[in-house]
């Protein structure tokens, strides 16, 4: 038998077979991996330091991207593509054995505080969340509580909430009902980057509302007004439930509302006193500062 010897260089076949094991470690490795908001209200930062701006916000239980990690900070994505910079301590990876499949309320309540025991008197809070933010049932064997639910928080410890500070398998809002959650933040102060019923921000209060009605918009005022899922609506045309936008120029803009009719629309601004408040688009200096309205599709 003639032993042929061993080929210095890999067949062409065997080359294209390891170049593409190369690329599929090389995209795992670029995959990012997800994480958790342990905290309430987690703040995201510019850059990996808490000197620094906060540009947006993530709430408790809400799946983020993790891009990088430095310096006791990490880089994450929110599902809304906005990235920034949290603490370390504000994020966990998620439990093994992915709890998505497991039954989950939201909170309705601008806030709602978790207890230890279904009583309200008993002990402190546990933990006080924002609205928005998604629990996980764990089913109670009948009788069930009729005025608490039980859940699980990130740290498997369980809870109990009032039912009616949340509800099961939320539905997107009309725009009338939008609308009425919008009235229901009137008073809320304003905080820059704020993006919970703790706080928000002009365009974080504008996401939440189109949010609420099944639709997730760009984070940003500037990123709205030129987002490809609303239309241009003239002034004279305006619909509640529309968006408008201020500034000095259309290139140039810096805050947002939603319009509710009659003349009106509702915002969160500095302008005044800081909070949610509704104003009249004829008073300056809103006539004088809009610049856009724009319309969902």
């Amino acid at each position: 038998m003639i032993r042929t010897s061993s080929p210095r260089y890999p067949s062409a076949l065997l080359r294209f077979a390891l170049l593409a094991s190369l690329l599929v470690i090389s995209a795992v490795a670029q995959t990012p991996t997800k994480a958790l908001i342990r905290v309430p209200v987690a703040n995201m930062f510019s850059s990996a330091s808490a000197d620094t701006d906060v540009v947006s916000q993530a709430i408790y239980a809400s799946e983020v991207a993790v891009l990088e990690q430095k310096d006791g900070f990490t880089h994450i994505r929110t599902p809304d593509d906005y990235t920034g910079w949290i603490r370390d301590e504000d994020v966990l990876p998620p439990p093994a054995g992915s709890a998505s499949t497991a039954p989950f309320v939201q909170v309705r309540s601008l806030t709602a505080n978790l207890y230890r025991e279904p009583d309200v008197t008993r002990h402190a809070p546990l933990l006080t969340v924002p609205f928005e933010t998604r629990l996980e049932v764990i089913p109670q064997t009948p009788p069930e509580n009729q005025d608490y639910l039980h859940v699980r928080l990130l740290d498997r410890r369980e809870a109990w909430i009032d039912r009616g500070d949340v509800e099961m398998n939320p539905r997107p809002l009309t725009i009338p009902e939008s609308i009425e959650l919008a009235r229901r933040f009137l008073g809320i102060t304003y905080t820059w980057g704020g993006r919970s019923s703790f706080g928000f921000d002009c365009s974080g209060f504008t996401q939440m509302l189109v949010r609420s009605r099944g639709i997730t918009m760009p984070r940003d005022a500037d990123l709205q007004a030129a987002w490809s899922g609303v239309l241009p609506v003239e002034r004279k045309h305006l619909r509640p439930g529309d968006l408008l936008f201020f500034g000095s120029a259309a290139d140039h803009i810096t805050h947002t509302g939603m319009f509710i009719g009659h003349g009106k629309f509702i915002h969160d601004t500095t302008n005044g006193h800081p909070g949610v408040q509704i104003s009249r688009l004829a008073d300056q200096p809103w006539t004088r500062l809009l610049v856009a309205g724009r319309r969902i599709k």
